[in-house]
């Protein structure tokens, strides 16, 4: 029962998000928000629903792990997993934006997390509210140099939304949120039996099996776009990602109900988060040795295999 919890969860929360994506895009055009601040702000939000439901469902049910384990585990995946396999089947190249912006607050973001947490193990409502504000005043500056530029990636933004009517955006807003609460409260509470079930803490299992299935959607994206060639996969949509997890899902979830570290799961702060802080750091000696600029195959092994040893430690 509890396996079928999860899988019946992530489909939800999958079908939810999806909905959600595409009833804020179609509302967005609606309100004459233009495509690019669409692209790098209602997109990303709405992508990041799934996790920030599974985290708010967690926080309030009492378990802190699930929280904590479902971002620190989906940033790990979202480099080790999906950047690693992407890279191996397709090189990518790497954008002068990923070092100029996304990679040096992608690392603020996740030092900013380790020293709230290790400071009293607690992430509080004022520092949920300062990580929440840093991503704004970023998105802001994003968006401001992306117009100069006129080079954002827009792809994400369906144009045909524009033309959908009020009563169908009205529906899928309602099957999105649907989808994602019931999700959600699927999803946490099979992670509870199964964590019980196999005898390891409920944090080992948002680590591992919550992560990936929360990671999946952007492996499947990142991998067809691979496979089909149709278009540059960006390096800064996975990095934006994990910035999205730390600022927007835990700094939202802070906000409603701090978010407490387990004295019982001492590898949140004693190893996990070093290993997504590792994930990222890696990424700027990668893209520089030895062909500039290119995550190749032989670098998306590295990546991979290395989310394998993670995988297997976590797990043991």
């Amino acid at each position: 029962m509890s396996i079928f919890l999860v899988i019946a969860g992530l489909a939800l929360l999958v079908v939810g998000g999806d909905f959600l994506v595409r009833a804020s895009v179609g509302l967005s055009f609606k309100l004459k928000i233009s495509k690019l601040v669409i692209g790098m702000t209602v997109v990303s939000f709405a992508t990041s629903a799934p996790e920030l439901l599974v985290s708010l469902q967690a926080a309030f049910d009492g378990i802190s792990d699930i929280a904590l384990g479902n971002v620190i585990g989906s940033n790990i995946a979202n480099i080790g997993l999906v950047l690693g396999i992407t890279a191996i089947i397709s090189p990518l190249t790497v954008e002068q934006e990923f070092y100029r912006y996304n990679w040096p607050m992608m690392m603020l973001a996740s030092f900013a997390l380790y020293y709230f947490l290790k400071n009293d193990e607690v992430l509080t409502a004022v520092e949920g509210v300062i990580l929440f504000v840093a991503l704004i005043i970023f998105l802001v500056i994003l968006i401001h140099n992306s117009r100069k530029s006129m080079k954002a990636n827009l792809e994400e933004v369906d144009d045909a939304l524009a033309e959908v009517s009020n009563f169908k955006i009205v529906m899928w807003l309602l099957i999105g949120a649907a989808g994602l609460y019931f999700g959600s409260e699927w999803l946490v509470e099979g992670a509870k039996q199964l964590a019980q079930a196999v005898g390891i803490s409920d944090y080992a299992i948002s680590v591992t099996v919550i992560a990936i299935g929360t990671s999946v959607p952007e492996l499947a994206a990142s991998v067809i776009a691979a496979l089909k060639k149709e278009k540059a996969i960006s390096l800064g949509n996975l990095i934006g990602s994990n910035i999205f997890n730390i600022a927007s899902v835990l700094g939202l979830t802070a906000i409603v109900k701090p978010i407490v570290v387990n004295p019982e799961t001492p590898e949140i702060l004693s190893t996990n988060i070093f290993w997504m802080i590792a994930f990222a750091a890696i990424l700027v000696p990668l893209m520089l040795i030895p062909k500039r600029f290119v995550i190749g195959r032989y670098k998306g092994m590295l990546l991979f295999g290395a989310y394998i040893v993670f995988i297997y430690i976590t797990l043991k």
